[in-house]
């Protein structure tokens, strides 16, 4: 196994039970993936936690990928997002903020800001700054800092389906967007 393999490579043979291909995989994606999860749990032990489950799930469900539906980055970046909200759930906490306040307003996203995703990365940046303000905060609370929606409604003080359409709203917009 080359380390010089995509990712989507990678997960095919990990489909096959390659563990060769699983220890290159892990070893070009982790620390992105570790990004991830520290970003949701704000703790480095959590997040290590959720990084090691999220690779047992990868092991495991390789054989779910499919390369037509998406990138195998986004594929395991889903799954590394829900592990790390789970974990942080079963520990009896919800998502934190830096200093632990909950009423404290998220860290703005710097929509100039450079990202590593290359043209996908930049793209999306561009079709968050077309989202209306709201839209683009409970998108980024949701699906970068593990917020649930019952965690929105409080923060909000809306309802639990209001914040449900909100959501569906942003990333209906942000697909349309992404599909220009």
């Amino acid at each position: 196994m080359s380390d010089n393999q995509s990712p989507e490579d990678l997960l095919k043979a990990v489909a096959n039970r390659d563990r060769a291909a699983f220890r290159v995989l892990f070893r070009n994606v982790s620390p992105k993936l570790f990004g991830v999860s520290l970003r949701i749990c704000r703790d480095r032990s959590l997040a290590e936690d959720a990084l090691q489950e999220a690779f047992v799930d990868i092991w495991r469900k390789a054989t779910d990928f499919d390369a037509g539906r998406g990138a195998a980055m986004s594929w395991m970046s889903v799954i590394v997002r829900n592990r790390s909200i789970d974990l942080i759930r079963r520990r009896g906490r919800g998502p934190q903020t830096v200093d632990g306040d909950a009423d404290t307003a998220p860290e703005p996203v710097d929509l100039r800001a450079p990202t590593d995703g290359g043209a996908d990365g930049m793209a999306l940046t561009q079709c968050l700054g077309e989202l209306e303000a709201r839209e683009r905060e409970l998108v980024v609370l949701a699906y970068c800092e593990g917020y649930s929606r019952e965690e929105l409604s409080e923060r909000y003080d809306a309802p639990v389906n209001t914040v449900k359409t909100w959501l569906r709203r942003g990333l209906a917009a942000l697909k349309d967007c992404l599909e220009r």
